[in-house]
């Protein structure tokens, strides 16, 4: 099919007639409203929901490049970071800043250790981070980006990082080493107090991916489940992430990255002074710097309080909770590891999960795949907790189906995973991925809805 081209157009399109055209696109979209996702959307209902929106309009245009010219900015951003840094464990040294997301926090994070070294270890021309390989594939883009040496440690019969295989691979080349709170495969705690203080004991940092955990397991714990150790208060942990777009429920675009003290945390930010331009000062990857995001998420973390955050929290963990043992009832499934919270992961012995989630797609619901092993991965969130029944009679129905019909596993996408996990040269799955993406990235013109229906 050739790519088209598109123009901006001669003449500017009516408001109403392009809101409407916008809104018909969206319409394809996926129902996350509803429940009827498990990942990329964390809903906390329409009345918050209206209140981020009122929060980012009100500071839509505001740049927090130069937080000098918008002081309210940079009153939410350093009260953001003191209130996460409280909620994980830190003290009055706690420094940190806002980022784009937790990917941009786990690039800032191994480039700040990076510079760390350089300034402290000069002897090290050959940085290393140490990985379990649940860890987010983010350290392994940060270690394209910089430089650096990703090592990669086995994990153990729970999917958690194995202590004694991660102390083997430490080298006179580490500098820092890495756990998940909570590791998004398979929802588990990394064992962070024995993991930091292998590093803590030789002197390197150790940094807590609790991207996806960090909004979430302060509350379970003050709830009484029992959550391990993870954060800040562990000795030898010398910096966190926590994304406040996931269960802190901000808008999109909106990711705390805390260090231990200010003097790691200077090691982040870049500063160029010789430029005709003006000195330039940037604290993180980003220079524009959108004020809007920066205000929803001060107005998510006051608004939600913390009996708030308790409240939607425990809904949300009873709903995680139904909802694996609704999946562990099933002779065909089984939930792998032990989630700690509301993030998880099944697999089967007798059936093809990948199309297991095909037949699940045919009645509205959309499960993420992951591989080795083979299995289907759901994130809980308060959007679900209406959903518990319908999803586990509907998970039934297509256990029956596909037991039924053992030929899905040759049809829809089911023989697409099927095939790109069976590949033992992943450099091949990376070409092809690569290409994807290309395709994705290429404009192609979209036949409009009225002339689906003429055609």
């Amino acid at each position: 099919m050739s790519t088209g081209r598109i123009r901006i157009p001669a003449s500017g399109i009516p408001a109403d007639e392009l809101l409407a055209r916008m809104q018909d696109m969206r319409d394809e979209d996926a129902d996350w409203k509803s429940g009827r996702t498990f990942s990329l959307v964390y809903f906390a209902g329409e009345r918050h929901t209206e209140l981020l929106k009122k929060a980012y309009t009100m500071f839509f245009s505001e740049n927090a490049l130069n937080p000098n010219a918008f002081p309210s900015l940079r009153q939410f951003e350093n009260e953001v970071v003191a209130m996460t840094g409280a909620m994980l464990g830190g003290d009055e040294n706690v420094a940190g800043t806002m980022t784009t997301g937790g990917t941009e926090s786990i690039l800032m994070a191994m480039k700040t250790y990076r510079q760390w070294a350089r300034a402290t270890k000069p002897g090290i021309t050959k940085p290393e981070v140490l990985l379990p390989l649940t860890a987010h594939p983010a350290f392994e883009k940060a270690c394209a980006y910089f430089d650096l040496k990703a090592v990669h440690a086995p994990i153990n019969s729970d999917f958690q990082a194995d202590v004694k295989e991660m102390e083997k691979l430490i080298t006179k080349n580490t500098i820092v080493m890495v756990g998940s709170a909570v590791a998004y495969p398979h929802g588990v705690v990394d064992p962070i107090p024995e993991l930091a203080g292998l590093a803590k004991k030789r002197d390197i940092g150790f940094h807590v991916d609790g991207c996806l955990g960090g909004f979430m397991l302060p509350w379970l714990k003050k709830l009484g489940y029992p959550i391990p150790d993870f954060d800040l208060s562990v000795p030898g942990v010398t910096s966190i992430s926590a994304d406040i777009h996931k269960y802190g429920y901000a808008s999109k675009g909106t990711s705390v990255i805390l260090y231990c003290d200010q003097d790691l945390r200077r090691h982040q930010f870049f500063t160029y002074s010789s430029w005709p331009g003006g000195i330039y000062a940037s604290p993180s990857m980003a220079g524009t710097r959108a004020g809007g995001a920066i205000a929803t998420a001060w107005a998510a973390m006051m608004g939600m309080g913390e009996d708030g955050y308790m409240r939607l929290q425990k809904k949300t963990m009873e709903t995680a909770r139904a909802l694996m043992a609704g999946i562990n009832d099933m002779d065909e499934l089984y939930i792998l590891g032990k989630p700690v919270m509301t993030v998880f992961a099944f697999a089967s012995d007798t059936l093809d999960v990948f199309a297991l989630a095909d037949a699940m797609a045919r009645r509205g619901w959309y499960l993420n795949h992951l591989q080795f092993p083979a299995c289907l991965h759901m994130i809980v969130s308060a959007a679900h907790a209406g959903v518990v029944e319908p999803f586990l009679s509907d998970m039934r129905e297509s256990v029956a189906e596909v037991k039924a019909n053992p030929q899905s596993s040759q049809e829809g996408s089911a023989a697409m995973y099927g095939m790109l996990a069976s590949i033992p040269e992943r450099s091949t799955v990376d070409e092809y991925v690569v290409n994807a993406l290309d395709r994705q990235f290429t404009y192609t013109p979209k036949v409009s809805k009225e002339k689906e229906r003429n055609s």
